[in-house]
């Protein structure tokens, strides 16, 4: 089989970020890859995704990927902090002894660095991880200091879907009701169920498909919605598409074939390369920029760190999105060039302009 990401020299040669620190554990066969991106902000800071690839070269094309998409969304929200992302490629899935060692060199390696990147939950890790994590390193930025606070960003994320759901609605013309919407949801994991109970509860017909059909089948059961097959999803007609899992799924293979208006959802680097976004919009399909509508859990758990603890006053932040991509979608009509070019003006203008004064 052909890898198409080139060896891991050649992927970090062509790379922009700051660099990438590569451990091999012997112990579990696992490659263990932390991508620093940027700092312009602060610290690198980002999720800890355990997943089996292919090939460790794939392991490393991801954390690098999911680094830049890190620094594109903590500056779109502006808050202190840059990008990074710490990929675990494990050669099968981790269970017991064997995942809380891995778990506990990991941490190791984070004291190593010194407090140059914080990391916290991802796609393959779990609260429970970051509790583990926590016990052998104090850089755990998604477990609040002190007193309780949230413990799982995927209801924040789905809710920060959810508000860029309604702004893309509004930008339409559609007004903000889902009550006639079929939203078509790939994935109903972490952020994908509560982003489906979210949408049934708001009215709208869900659409729910998972590589694990049987869950898709017993959610759909719950909230009265229905089972897409995954060989179907970009054939199947609805209004909004929210891909909540696994990134690239929006590539010349598939765009053609999209039967919607509107995607949004909450998985990382959704479109396969930049050209996609032109793709999205010569078809008539608003895109809302992924590192912006996705934003609910990094932002909810970043305010938590810095001491927020109320439930209201987070949600309220994260409802917020909404007001974002409304400015980028105003920008993009205005400016042209389309969300995603607006979406990255408003980064490198945070980015131009530098942390803000203690």
């Amino acid at each position: 089989m052909e890898n198409r990401h080139g060896g891991i020299l050649d992927l970090v040669q062509r790379w922009d970020g700051l660099g990438v620190v590569v451990r091999y554990d012997a112990a579990t066969r696992t490659w263990i890859f932390v991508a620093l991106h940027d700092d312009t902000l602060g610290r690198p800071v980002g999720g800890c995704r355990m997943k089996v690839y292919p090939r460790p070269e794939d392991g490393l094309w991801d954390a690098l990927r999911l680094a830049e998409g890190m620094t594109h969304k903590w500056a779109a929200i502006d808050f202190p902090y840059g990008g990074g992302k710490a990929v675990l490629a494990v050669p099968h899935p981790l269970e017991g002894k064997e995942r809380v060692g891995l778990l506990h060199r990991f941490g190791h390696l984070l004291n190593g660095l010194g407090g140059a990147f914080g990391t916290g939950e991802d796609l393959g890790t779990t609260p429970e991880d970051m509790r583990e994590l926590a016990t052998v390193t104090e850089h755990v930025v998604g477990r609040p200091r002190g007193a309780a606070g949230p413990t799982d960003p995927g209801p924040f994320t789905a809710l920060g879907v959810l508000s860029g759901i309604r702004a893309a609605l509004r930008h339409r013309g559609y007004g903000e009701d889902l009550a006639e919407c079929r939203v078509l949801i790939q994935g109903v994991g972490d952020v994908g169920d509560p982003l489906a109970r979210l949408c049934a509860r708001a009215g709208a017909a869900v659409l729910l498909s998972d590589l694990d059909q049987a869950k898709a089948v017993t959610l759909a059961v719950e909230l009265g919605g229905s089972v897409v097959p995954e060989e179907s999803v970009y054939d199947e007609e609805c209004d909004i598409y929210a891909p909540c899992a696994v990134g690239a799924t929006l590539n010349a293979e598939t765009i053609p074939r999209l039967r919607c208006d509107i995607v949004a959802g909450s998985a990382n680097n959704q479109l396969e390369s930049d050209e996609d976004a032109d793709r999205l919009g010569d078809r008539g399909i608003l895109y809302a920029p992924d590192f912006i509508v996705n934003a609910g859990g990094a932002m909810a758990f970043g305010l938590a760190y810095q001491g927020e603890r109320r439930q209201e006053a987070l949600e309220q932040r994260v409802a917020g999105i909404g007001d974002a991509l409304e400015q980028i979608f105003a920008e993009a009509t205005e400016a042209g060039g389309g969300p995603l070019a607006a979406a990255r003006r408003r980064v490198q203008r945070i980015l131009a302009r530098g942390p803000r004064p203690a």
